[in-house]
């Protein structure tokens, strides 16, 4: 089996089932506990909270967890949004191609009276500084724009729309659930207000993840009970899980250079083979993506029916989010570049990690094309477009 989906989800690292393990075994306790068995969990809650906050250039009492990036992202939106209606402030600025963590939230919002914008993206898949600056009005309570895109994997300029956001002093949040780990990261440097991360996207466990808030930003709590995390975030929080996410990021930003320098041959790789394949495109800009991903639009193909080719070959690789699947509709992210429903139908994503091999990339080509030629042999459409019936639109 070659796995190309990384960007689904990953693999729990060796050293984030480890410190799991020891956690369950040593510090089992509930850290709320005034006891010697709490309060060592309690002490390897803060551990964790210090090793998160160093890889992104924060303070630990800067540091939510959360059961992963949709709370995180949810959290983050609903207190910018509340905390600013009560000076008034009602106008939320993003992009059309968030993940549905953040624009289902937004959602939510409008039918509370806020008034959202989201930005055009443009064919490469990103966002100005200029774009977001025209944006922002005097009742403009937040700007919420991802750091990488989940389908596409275009990185956005992030440290540019946060300086614009300090400038104009409007709350900055970034989804940096495709970013963490893979990116480097400094929430001081880039002058993030508000960051959100999920653990299992960067080989720790999944349900865990974290909200970074700069200090000096108020936040609501999300959920209602207890007094955790410092009386933000209710429930008794999942140490192993926590402890486990520690390492798992430590691991992947001290490993950052030399798997991205690997990951880039690979990716690079694959993009020149899919490529050869006729009427077929990238999706977003060759060079400014996540290191590991590659996504493709094949025309006169469809993209379920492309991925059920591929498993029966033993490829896992994905069409666009996982969050979406099953989905009949083409992915808002293709729309929003300038795919028309059409080509949108036939995508193609493979997000590569650094277990994957030369030989993997090379099979994963020769079945793709493959696939690709099976599928427009027998498209009645296709062979329309071949005889010159209807125009080809890539």
């Amino acid at each position: 089996m070659i796995y190309a989906d990384h960007a689904a989800t990953t693999k729990m690292s060796r050293a984030a089932m480890d410190a799991m393990r020891i956690c369950m075994e040593q510090t089992w306790g509930n850290p709320s506990s005034l006891h010697d068995v709490g309060q060592n969990a309690a002490l390897a809650l803060w551990a964790a909270r210090e090793r998160v906050a160093a890889c992104i250039g924060a303070c630990p009492e800067e540091i939510y967890f959360t059961s992963g990036g949709t709370e995180a992202d949810n959290w983050a939106i609903l207190s910018a949004a509340y905390e600013g209606a009560k000076k008034g402030k009602r106008h939320i600025v993003s992009t059309a191609f968030e993940h549905h963590a953040v624009l289902e939230c937004l959602q939510r919002l409008k039918g509370q009276g806020f008034e959202v914008e989201l930005l055009d993206v443009c064919e490469k898949g990103t966002v100005s500084r200029q774009q977001v600056a025209a944006a922002i009005r005097k009742d403009t309570c937040l700007v919420t724009v991802m750091y990488a895109n989940n389908e596409i994997g275009s990185i956005l300029p992030v440290e540019q729309i946060g300086e614009v956001c300090r400038e104009k002093k409007v709350v900055f949040h970034t989804d940096a659930v495709q970013a963490a780990g893979h990116l480097p990261v400094d929430v001081g440097t880039q002058h993030i207000d508000m960051l959100s991360l999920s653990a299992h996207k960067f080989h720790g466990p999944k349900g865990v993840g974290a909200l970074y808030v700069r200090k000096g930003i108020a936040i609501q709590p999300l959920l209602a009970g207890g007094a955790q995390e410092r009386g933000r975030r209710a429930g008794t929080e999942n140490v192993p899980a926590i402890v486990s996410m520690a390492a798992a990021l430590e691991e992947a930003c001290a490993g950052m250079e030399a798997h991205t320098k690997k990951l880039l041959l690979l990716r690079d790789r694959l993009i020149a083979g899919l490529s050869a394949i006729p009427h077929s495109s990238l999706n977003g800009e060759r060079s400014n993506r996540l290191p590991g991903n590659v996504s493709f639009c094949f025309e006169g193909v469809e993209g379920e029916s492309l991925l059920l080719l591929l498993d029966d070959k033993g490829i896992c690789a994905s069409s666009g989010s996982a969050c979406t699947s099953g989905s009949l509709e083409p992915s808002h992210v293709l729309l929003a570049i300038g795919r028309s429903p059409e080509v949108a139908h036939g995508s193609l994503r493979l997000t590569l990690d650094v277990e994957n091999t030369q030989e993997e990339v090379d099979k994963i080509c020769r079945a793709v094309s493959e696939a690709v030629e099976r599928l427009r042999f027998m498209s009645p459409v296709w062979k329309d477009k071949v005889s010159g019936k209807k125009p080809f639109a890539l």
